[in-house]
């Protein structure tokens, strides 16, 4: 247990940080998870705002640094290639 003040402050902020990111994280597995269901069914209006709202969660995320905002980017990069190949 922390016994300096600044010892409990950074207890107390990084719990509350650890919560916000794992809360981020599991938003972005699952935007993904529908985006994933949404290629295998081949439904392409699903999948155009299915992969809108994956961008918007990976950006959200980058921006609150989540994830890195590059990890961010590659992420987008092979998505969005998935996405094109089904297009076809």
């Amino acid at each position: 247990m922390p016994t300096s003040n600044s010892a409990k402050k950074r207890l107390r902020t990084s719990l509350k940080r650890r919560a916000m990111n794992r809360a981020g994280k599991s938003r972005l597995k699952t935007s993904e998870a529908h985006l994933d269901d949404a290629i295998k069914s081949g439904n392409r209006d699903g999948v155009t705002s299915a992969l809108s709202r994956c961008f918007s969660d990976l950006d959200k995320a980058a921006k609150k640094g989540t994830i890195h905002p590059n990890k961010a980017d590659r992420k987008k990069s092979r998505l969005a290639a998935r996405v094109a190949r089904l297009v076809k």
